[in-house]
């Protein structure tokens, strides 16, 4: 039996979170959650839905690539979107993870990375207010969200926590075991840690700095160790996301995953798209943070 107190805080904080997008000039919107063309990324795989007349669907593993065709495809009518809906990733099963998960995902116009990161700051504390949460104990540590918010970079990050260099994790491929083993575990000890600009190498849908080619205009945050949301100024050439698109299908390839189709209206659509940011962030893994929750299953009826 799941605890019912921290089911109905989880039910106020999402509506709390639809009070804060409408006060800020958001509309939220509906995507589909049964889609040909799941988004292509490295090691994100999709569960297979059914086939119509011969063509395989899949249950979409975030509604990302929707919901910027739905700022492209409005002739800039819309502005700001957003959508607090459920996805799908298989296998990913555990004490964080659940194959079944609500994202919440936001998109504007005419906005980075920075811009985006504001809003999120923003957000939390709007939460902690209207939720009524003076201190918020989350694994063993006390946060309080009007604090500032640790701002580090990756470069700074491994040289802080890892016993090898950035550069040299990159070079013999094992960035992201250095990454989840070595420096997540020190990320949002007493106050939530941004990790910002990330290696070119890790951009997925990410714009490359304008300033800096060797970083990406992509951010995480984490609480008390726990990976919350990951933003992006995000790539809006359409060659450049198409090239992006083809690596990680070779990569998928040589990896023995499975290869998803190229989502051509979703290219299509970034010939129309101007500068934005967006961000995707786990709800279930928001509600650990605020119910004070090991697992995931705590805070969502199974």
């Amino acid at each position: 039996m799941n605890d019912i107190k921290k089911i109905r805080l989880a039910s106020n904080l999402k509506q709390e979170i639809r009070h804060f997008f409408n006060s800020m000039g958001y509309l939220e919107v509906d995507t589909p959650v049964r889609i040909p063309c799941p988004a292509l990324e490295d090691y994100i795989d999709a569960i297979p839905a059914s086939k119509t007349y011969g063509e395989s669907h899949y249950l979409r593993t975030s509604p990302e690539l929707h919901l910027k065709r739905f700022l492209a495809e409005s002739s800039g009518e819309l502005q700001r979107v957003f959508q607090l809906g459920v996805c799908f990733r298989q296998g990913e099963i555990g004490t964080q993870h659940q194959e079944e998960f609500t994202m919440l995902e936001w998109y504007r116009l005419h906005a980075n990375y920075r811009d985006i990161l504001d809003e999120t700051i923003k957000l939390f504390r709007h939460l902690q207010d209207q939720l009524n949460v003076d201190k918020i104990n989350f694994r063993g540590q006390t946060f309080d969200f009007h604090q500032p918010w640790e701002i580090l970079t990756v470069t700074e990050a491994f040289e802080r926590y890892a016993t090898v260099s950035l550069v040299e994790t990159i070079r013999q491929a094992v960035f992201e075991e250095v990454l989840t083993e070595q420096v997540e575990p020190n990320l949002g000890k007493g106050v939530p840690t941004v990790l910002i600009d990330y290696p070119s190498e890790f951009a997925a849908l990410a714009r490359v700095s304008p300033t800096n080619p060797q970083v990406c205009e992509r951010w995480e945050l984490y609480v008390g160790g726990l990976e919350l949301a990951n933003c992006y100024s995000e790539l809006v050439d359409p060659i450049e996301q198409k090239l992006r698109f083809e690596q990680t299908m070779a990569l998928r390839k040589r990896n023995g995953a499975e290869v998803y189709p190229i989502d051509q209206a979703f290219l299509q659509s970034l010939e129309n798209l101007p500068n934005c940011s967006g961000i995707a962030l786990g709800v279930e893994r928001l509600c650990m943070v605020f119910t004070n929750s090991n697992e995931i299953t705590e805070v969502k009826f199974t």
